[in-house]
């Protein structure tokens, strides 16, 4: 029999700092603790979860002192939702320990020379800033810990967010937050109505249940599309549904449905089927026209994709005589936005359809110095590649989390464009990059940039001129 572990609890920790991925950071006899659900400044009892000779991990057992600098958090999910853990710190203290964070990947993972940093771009809006959001269904609603002590507690269904480690869990949310309060009206309204008609919620153990997800999108131009995912077709029903849903929220510009029989929650070799409207929405970026499908990908914040696209047109310091190729293309959004100061935009991107989008895209908005590749970046970047559409003279590269590929960096290196403009949502990942990149550019510039108010995350756009 596995002997049961001993429970480790420190007493009357001082946090003193935060570190990296939103954990609070304390020391104790030498030893670094690094914990969740902690502000600098609180007193707390900490629960050791990963415990090695120099560093530990930990969670908050009990908060016995509030920093002075805690706010109080405006979601009533706080603290069960996995999502907006930094509720409890004021704005602007997220914002320098998000540009602490990439200053210090830099020069911690890089081992960079660095030029000073800007400062780091804010949001003007802090809640309501998505223009995407996707809710859950499952057959087993997350029980609070009091709930789940009343032996009398109904396991119903539950739609919203899925519960922190528990893949089969979902938290029902009642508001959120991250978008419009349209979000809460289409959610509630489906949840209800399906309770009312006793249907099926997913079961993710067993792959049963009838109602999977909900992809909602709304646009700053006020359009509003709703996917409605379902793991089978029950016609008659689906068609009682998705009238209601019309009916309770007239707001809606495009409804669609997916029918996803797979064990995985991914739709991306799926295809949509229209139920109302044009099938997609428009978005804006300056005076730029996005057409966005229920697959396409899109920065989740209008407004500080602006931002973002901004620092990366402002980097480049273009003059009109430039070829710019846009790798990572993913839609074109970034090469579009930028085609105004460029002679040529070449964008390369693997998923086919992104592409499709991005050509549809640059014809949207009349541009006509734009062509899109689909397929790997290696493959595509030879030499009659370049013969054909003229070596580069900056590249823009806008990679996933897990940052470039070490063969991507090799051709980079070939390549050898005067400016490199690297935009990265994981600034540990861009600083291993620009380690390997850094025999033969050097860092001029550093702008971080917050897409996410409310949680960890952090964007940072980085230039780099050949030497």
């Amino acid at each position: 029999m596995k002997k049961k572990k001993e429970k480790i609890i420190l007493t009357d920790i001082t946090v003193t700092d935060y570190a990296a991925e939103g954990k609070a950071l304390a020391r104790v006899d030498g030893k670094v603790i690094f914990i969740s659900g902690a502000v600098p400044g609180d007193v707390v009892d900490v629960f050791i979860t990963k415990s090695k000779k120099d560093w530990a991990e930990g969670r908050v057992e009990k908060i016995k002192q509030y920093a002075p600098d805690r706010t109080q958090p405006f979601c009533q999910h706080f603290g069960v939702c996995g999502g907006c853990k930094w509720q409890m710190l004021p704005y602007h203290l997220q914002l320098q320990y998000k540009e602490q964070e990439a200053l210090q990947n830099l020069k911690r993972i890089g081992k960079l020379d660095l030029p000073a940093s800007l400062p780091i771009l804010g949001a003007a809006s802090t809640e309501q800033y998505r223009n995407k959001l996707e809710f859950t269904f499952s057959n087993k609603r997350y029980l609070l810990p009091e709930e789940a002590a009343n032996p009398v507690t109904e396991q119903s269904g539950a739609l919203g967010y899925h519960a922190p480690r528990l893949f089969d869990k979902v938290i029902g949310i009642e508001e959120c937050f991250l978008m419009d309060p349209i979000n809460n009206l289409i959610r509630n309204t489906v949840r209800a109505f399906a309770l009312k008609n006793e249907y099926s919620f997913y079961d993710f153990r067993l792959h049963t249940g009838w109602l999977r997800n909900i992809v909602i999108r709304y646009s700053s131009k006020g359009e509003l599309m709703v996917n409605m995912i379902l793991n089978y077709e029950e016609e008659a029903e689906r068609i009682k549904l998705l009238d209601h849903l019309l009916e309770k929220v007239p707001a809606i510009t495009s409804l669609v449905y997916t029918i996803n029989p797979k064990w995985n929650d991914s739709i991306y070799d799926l295809t949509p089927q229209l139920y109302f409207g044009k099938g997609y929405i428009m978005e804006q970026l300056e005076d730029f026209q996005f057409k966005i499908s229920p697959k396409s990908f899109f920065q989740t914040n209008t407004k500080q994709a602006e931002q973002l696209y901004r620092v990366a047109r402002d980097f480049a310091e273009l003059s009109g005589n430039e070829i710019v190729y846009d790798l990572y293309c993913g839609t074109g959004s970034i090469g579009i936005f930028l085609s105004k100061q460029a002679k040529k935009i070449i964008g390369v991107e693997v998923v086919a359809e992104a592409i499709e989008d991005a050509k549809e895209n640059a014809a949207l908005n009349q541009i006509t110095h734009a062509q899109f590749f689909a397929g790997d970046v290696i493959k595509i970047c030879n030499d009659d590649f370049f013969q054909a559409h003229g070596r580069p003279d900056v590249i823009i590269t806008d990679p996933p989390r897990a940052g470039m590929h070490e063969k991507l960096i090799v051709k980079l290196l070939e390549m050898a464009a005067p400016k490199i403009v690297y935009v990265s949502c994981n600034t540990a990942t861009q600083a291993r990059d620009l380690a390997l990149l850094d025999e033969k550019y050097r860092i001029k510039k550093i702008q971080p940039v917050d897409m996410f108010p409310h949680t960890h995350h952090i964007e940072s756009v980085v230039l780099l001129e050949l030497k």
